[in-house]
């Protein structure tokens, strides 16, 4: 009985410590790109003004969902947007870490295309199991719903860039000496996105197969009981 208790205090402190966690990250970053707004409104940077007004909106991401479509986002999930948003939009665009770190491009459209296959996971995973529609998909088809859902996320994201640079004359191609056209770095990122993507969903396909433990189940499992009016 005494080790039960002491497990729960301990779930509970645990808990507390994540949402302490991520109120602190919310709050330092907001009043970061707060400032960091004014000036690039002053400056006139309208490119990296309107990256750092998404950031913002992700910040917000819990509350607009909340207000708008009555849905609870887990810590794990917004901590996760948040990072990735502020490291490829910020850091990426922002601060030229694109140019800085010639490995920097590669990572994020790495991580870009696990986290997309995560994402698209999730969805169809969480519609499989809702008891609001009536849906029964096979492991092989989550999968591969997971794989094409982060591949065309990939591929719009590549169509901004490119519409962007021709209609407003940036630079988010990243056009180098012995490709100007940017046409390398776009096959490039669109390769790497897809490769992550497919590691992914084959993981995801195979935890559904097996049963075996994902990192994922924790973060599907906690979105369950944030949102139980949706669940069976």
């Amino acid at each position: 009985m005494t080790s039960q208790k002491s497990g729960s205090r301990f779930s509970k402190f645990t808990e507390l410590g994540e949402n302490r966690t991520h109120r602190i990250m919310i709050r330092v970053l907001l009043v970061v790109m707060t400032v960091e707004w004014i000036i690039l409104l002053l400056d006139e940077r309208w490119l990296s003004l309107f990256l750092v007004t998404l950031i913002i909106l992700t910040l917000f991401a819990p509350i607009i969902f909340r207000k708008r479509m009555e849905v609870e986002i887990p810590v794990e999930f917004h901590m996760t947007a948040v990072l990735f948003t502020f490291a490829s939009l910020y850091l990426g665009e922002v601060h030229s870490f694109y140019y800085r770190f010639w490995w920097w491009d590669i990572m994020l459209h790495a991580t870009a295309g696990l986290l997309m296959g995560v994402l698209g996971f999730l969805l169809v995973y969480i519609l499989n199991e809702s008891n609001k529609i009536e849906l029964h998909l096979s492991p092989g088809f989550i999968a591969l719903f997971a794989f094409l859902f982060a591949v065309t996320i990939g591929t719009m994201w590549e169509i901004f860039e490119f519409s962007m640079d021709q209609l407003f004359g940036t630079n988010m191609q990243k056009p180098m000496l012995d490709d100007p056209s940017g046409l390398t770095d776009t096959m490039w990122d669109m390769i790497v996105n897809a490769v992550g993507a497919l590691f992914i969903s084959l993981f995801a396909w195979w935890y559904m197969k097996t049963n075996q433990s994902f990192f994922v189940k924790r973060w599907i499992r906690k979105f369950i009981d944030k949102n139980p009016e949706m669940f069976s």
